[in-house]
């Protein structure tokens, strides 16, 4: 620990048990910072005050940043007023201490160096920790706690300490809340549309919802050839479209735009789904795709769509039935090794959870599968989109508009969701009721069918963000395809 002389005091005696800290390297860091206040501008991307060891250290270097992040000058003077009351603080020596910090420093020039060095330690202090646990608790393996279990945890536990170098949850201060709130405004006006979350591609979805936002579950929901797999398909493949990156000071690249996808098709294959979306792209129908009846126009423009769609950031797992836990361990290895802004799930309800949960039932079961993936969404702080199956209680309404209590084993997927989202199309109702040709039912039948026309609709049922409502999109059925109407038409705070 730091001392009122600027001496370190050993951190360990025995060097089988030193925990990896560098003192020294903090001092440096600090007093640099100290010296000259731009450097906290450059190493504040990714080395924050939980990376110091010292608490005294972390208490210098967040007055320090609070200080240069209000336009103020951090030296041993102002930083001396805003730590005045902090006992750790003036037991280390205070303001004598500041001094000897940027008195003693060896080099700005090294101070990304010792940054560096700072942040790796941190790191191995929490590869130690994850060790000790996992040892601790392996030791004392019960019934309840499987290996896979262990496992999942420890690869979770591993993931967030590659990702930011920190380990352990706890409480978070009220004021990183704010600036991470400030940030995602701040990204947001500068994104085309203005949109804080990964834009839809589709208008006026993006208006109601302001885009699907990092660490949401969407639920998507519809009765069977409504269409869920299209719009989720088709959501993907205009968020993987617009995806643009730029590299950030410390090296690291970031996406602006747009959103590399994780796509986990339980139920079609891989090449099932690529058919549609190639079917879409190259406005051919699909059923002709893999049939092979197409001519050489068709053909043509199959090529041209297949050679601009393999430059799309979307990966697809089409392994069926998948546990939550391996689907979790499956982003976050996509996360490592190719970015994720966004995961697909189709469905819900072709997922399994553990075998303990299994065995409860299948309501509880559907409970661990929802909060789980609420909780990849969370971890990995991408929107996720799980589509859902509706039950038949929706075909014994006059009105087959979908509702929230329509939702199978609603009660955990309705909570668990930030966004629950219902896709209806009345012309599938209407195209399955012809009354008998000459009458005049079949007359205003035909003058309804002409006036529903291609719309559907999808209708916000939840959001905690925004409002509910609808939002009339048009849709091309034989290329699977949604898009925006050409009018305006737009409909909101319109409960059902």
């Amino acid at each position: 620990m730091a001392d009122g002389s600027g001496a370190v005091s050993p951190i360990n005696s025995g060097a089988e048990d030193k925990i990896p800290a560098s003192l020294d390297a903090e001092q440096a860091i600090l007093g640099a910072i100290l010296f000259d206040n731009e450097i906290y501008h450059r190493i504040s991307i990714y080395l924050k005050g939980e990376h110091f060891f010292d608490p005294v250290h972390q208490l210098i270097f967040e007055a320090a940043g609070d200080l240069v992040n209000s336009g103020r000058l951090a030296s041993p003077v102002t930083i001396d007023t805003y730590l005045a009351n902090a006992q750790g603080y003036l037991d280390a020596g205070g303001k004598r201490y500041l001094e000897q910090l940027a008195a003693n420093v060896p080099s700005t020039t090294g101070a990304a160096d010792y940054a560096r060095i700072v942040f790796d330690l941190s790191v191995c202090r929490g590869l130690m920790s994850i060790g000790t646990e996992m040892s601790d608790r392996a030791k004392v393996a019960t019934l309840d706690d499987s290996p896979s279990a262990q496992l999942q945890d420890a690869e979770q536990a591993l993931y967030k300490l590659a990702e930011t170098g920190k380990y352990g949850g706890g409480f978070k201060s009220f004021r990183t809340a704010i600036t991470e709130a400030i940030e995602l405004a701040n990204a947001a006006v500068k994104r085309d549309g203005g949109l804080a979350g990964v834009s839809s591609g589709l208008r006026d979805l993006d208006r109601m919802m302001g885009g699907l936002h990092p660490s949401d579950l969407i639920i998507l929901a519809g009765r069977p050839s409504m269409g869920k797999t299209s719009l989720a398909t088709n959501i993907a493949v205009n968020a993987a479209k617009a995806y643009r990156e730029e590299k950030q000071p410390d090296g690291t690249m970031k996406a602006v735009d747009g959103a590399v996808v994780g796509f986990f098709s339980l139920e079609m294959s891989a090449e099932q789904l690529a058919t549609r979306i190639l079917s879409e792209f190259a406005t051919v129908a699909s059923e002709k795709i893999r049939r092979g009846e197409v001519d050489q126009e068709q053909f043509d423009q199959i090529y041209h769509a297949a050679r601009e769609l393999e430059k799309l950031k979307l990966y697809i797992d089409d392994t069926g039935g998948i546990t939550i836990g391996q689907l979790a361990a499956r982003a976050r290895r996509l996360k490592r090794q190719h970015g994720l802004g966004l995961i697909v799930v189709d469905y819900l309800q072709l997922l399994s959870g553990s075998g303990k949960r299994a065995s409860d039932g299948r309501v509880q079961e559907i409970t661990e599968i929802s909060m789980g993936l609420k909780a990849i969404a969370k971890e990995l702080d991408v929107p996720v989109i799980a589509l859902s199956q509706l039950s038949r209680q929706v075909e014994a309404r006059e009105d087959k508009r979908p509702q929230l209590s329509d939702l199978r084993e609603s009660g955990s997927i309705e909570q668990d969701a930030d966004v629950v989202l219902f896709v209806y199309r009345e012309k599938y109702y209407l195209s399955r009721t012809e009354p008998r040709e000459g009458t005049e039912e079949h007359t205003k039948w035909m003058a309804r069918l002409s006036e529903v026309g291609d719309t559907a609709e999808v209708i916000i049922g939840k959001q905690r963000h925004g409002p509910i409502g609808k939002v009339d999109l048009h849709f091309e059925e034989k290329f699977t395809k949604f898009s925006n109407l050409a009018d305006d038409r737009y409909m909101d705070d319109q409960e059902y």
